[in-house]
Order: structure tokens, then sequence, then C-alpha cells
């Protein structure tokens, strides 16, 4: 094998695939990147068997072939050089030889024959989705995937399809977070994907272009430019999110969200004595007051709003209200309310595409 390719170039595509190597597989070539070099292009492709990623980047190819080279290795070499023109060779005994300027490395490469082959998906049944709109989605949802394993379906985010609208829905046990967006397809979708392949997804997504999805059984496939993002699906049944959201409330509240978020944050530092981050908001006729008590000190915090309904006293994890505020986009938000014990949604004021529940912490009474 024998190429030549921009060092900028081939950088991107080493960053890329490495977003699936997580370096912990007891496999030695899943710590490598498959290259294969074939009609002036280079294929990339990094796995760890639940995430694969493949790209492809421009190349002058002098000779046809593929190995795997240490995905930490060769990311730093590459990294290091200098921004020019790279040359790499396989020579004899298994190596592969790496030439930039006045540098020269010489690394050890795998068998590519062992590096296990991207799941077959037949890419017939697709639709497609503005990439910054995905992007916003995976923002404003992931947050609120779980990151304890004891319940693997909640590490995921739900992607339902239906009614010609995309919902992708998250909770952990102590909040919901839904967003919708309108999606001109047909199809019925309910498939649980991991955060983690969310995450890296939304890495790679761009603000220009949409992204193509294809589901199996099994698997999703991300189809990003010159990108494929292949991962495999959480097994098991999502919870019935529509049931635990609230269609009733006795108060209402609306406020300016960052004037809100300021005053909740600076309320925080407060309270993050014990990892409790507990607040308490006593919700009055034309204001918020937040408060936090700990043995460092206490804060007091005032905020306007406008009040619907009977006057109220409520705690939270103030981290949980910060995660909602800051993923939101709208000037003015929507509180509702039940009781001091019953969770609250949050929901812009304007547009109707997300819904954010979030549990109270009970306070003893003393």
């Amino acid at each position: 094998m024998k190429f030549v390719c921009n060092k900028s170039i081939l950088q991107n595509g080493i960053s890329i695939v490495q977003k699936s190597i997580t370096g912990k597989s007891s496999l030695p070539i899943l710590n490598g990147i498959l290259i294969t070099a074939l009609d002036g292009k280079l294929t990339l492709i990094g796995s760890d068997i639940d995430l694969s990623i493949q790209t492809k980047v421009e190349a002058e190819v002098y000779e046809e072939g593929s190995i795997v080279l240490d995905s930490k290795i060769f990311g730093e070499i590459i990294r290091k050089l200098p921004n020019d023109d790279i040359h790499i060779n396989t020579i004899n005994n298994n190596s592969v030889e790496i030439l930039c300027q006045k540098s020269r490395f010489t690394l050890i490469y795998m068998d590519p024959s062992d590096f296990p082959p991207l799941p077959s998906i037949n890419e017939n049944d697709i639709f497609s989705i503005p990439q910054k709109i995905l992007k916003n989605m995976i923002k404003s949802t992931i947050f609120a995937t779980a990151i304890d394993e004891t319940r693997p379906i909640l590490t995921g985010v739900l992607f339902e399809i239906k009614e010609k609208k995309l919902n992708l829905v998250a909770l952990d046990g102590y909040r919901l977070a839904l967003k919708s967006e309108n999606l001109d397809t047909d199809n019925t979708i309910n498939a649980v994907i991991p955060g983690k392949t969310l995450s890296e997804v939304s890495k790679i997504l761009e603000e220009k272009d949409d992204v193509k999805i294809t589901f199996t059984p099994n698997h999703i496939l991300f189809n990003i430019n010159e990108t494929k993002i292949i991962s495999r699906l959480l097994e098991g049944e999502f919870i019935k999110y529509n049931s635990i959201i609230p269609n009733e409330f006795n108060l209402k509240v609306t406020a300016k969200r960052v004037e809100l978020l300021n005053s909740i944050e600076r309320a925080s530092l407060m309270a993050q004595e014990g990892n409790t981050n507990l607040i308490k908001l006593s919700i009055q006729d034309e204001s918020m007051i937040i408060t936090s008590n700990s043995q460092l000190g206490m804060v007091r915090e005032e905020t306007s709003i406008i009040l619907q309904g009977d006057s109220l006293e409520i705690a939270f994890n103030s981290k949980y209200l910060i995660d909602v505020l800051k993923t939101m986009d709208e000037d003015e938000i929507i509180m509702e309310f039940s009781s001091s014990i019953s969770p609250c949604i949050i929901k812009n004021r304007e547009v109707d595409n997300c819904i954010y529940l979030v549990l109270p912490v009970r306070l003893s009474k003393n």
C-alpha cells in the first residue's frame, strides 16, 4: 500500500473514526483503525462492535491495500507532524513507513483480515432530516439520559417517528426531556439509541445538508456526507413516557428564561455542599424567591414572574433546572405546577416543540 494525503485532511478523518474506539477492548484489533487505500480515496474505519464509524478522505493512491494501525499512536503521530503532505507506504516485516518533511516513523501494522466487518445494512428505506435540526434535538434531550447502568434502556434516547413527527425522549427517573420536530415521512419507528452513540453523532453533525438515517431491527445507520455511523440499538421496552407527563396543573408561571437561569445558577453556588444541589422556590404573586442554605452561608435571589394560580413553596435539585433552562432557546418559558410534591413541567411560551419534566425534592417538615 502506498499513498499521499494532506495532513489536515488525514487528521480530520482519524479524529472522526476515533470517536468509536474506546481503547478498552480486550481485542487489540479493536484498538486500531482499518485503513483501505482504493480509487483515489482512503476509507478509515473504527469500531468497538457496538458503535462503528467509517469515513472517506481524498488521497493520491499509488498502490492499493489495507492495514490496521493502532489508533492512539497513529493519531498522535499525524497530529504532531508538520502541516504538509504525508507519505505512507508499507515496507517489510508488517511495517508501515510514515514520512513528512524531515520526519520518518516506522509502525507495526495489524492484519486487516482480523478486523470485524461492519454490520450489513440495506439502505433502501431512508429518511432525511437537516443536520442542524437533529444536532439541536440531541442537545435538547441527551442530558436527561441515565448514567447508571442498572436500567440499560434509560441510558439511551427513544427515537420515535409517528404521524409525520420525530420525537426524541430521554429520562433518568428524576427528569424527562422531550423534543419534537415535523418530519416528511410516513414511517413509524420506535427505537432506543445509546446515549454514547448520539453524543458522538452530535459532534460530527454540521450546520448544513441533511443526515440520512436508516433503521434495521438491531441497528441504526447515520449517513453524514462521507461518514457513516452504525450503532446497535438498545434492547427492551422504553417507558411509556406519555403516561408520566401530567395533563393538568394548579398554577402556571411565566418567566424570563435567562433571568431565571442566572438566579438559579447563583443560588446553586450555596447548594453544592453534600451534592444535593438543593434550592427552594417560593412562588408568589409577581416574584419567585429562590433560596439556599448551607454551612457556608445562605443566598436569596428574586426574579419577576407572571403567576396564574395560588402561591407555592417547592424545592429542586438546581442542576436539573439549570440543564433544562440552558438547552431551551426562547426568551420566555412556562412552568406548570400541581403541588410541592408533583413534577414541574417546563415548556416554551411560543413554539410548542419541547416538554421538560423535573421531579421536586421532598422537604422534611420541621
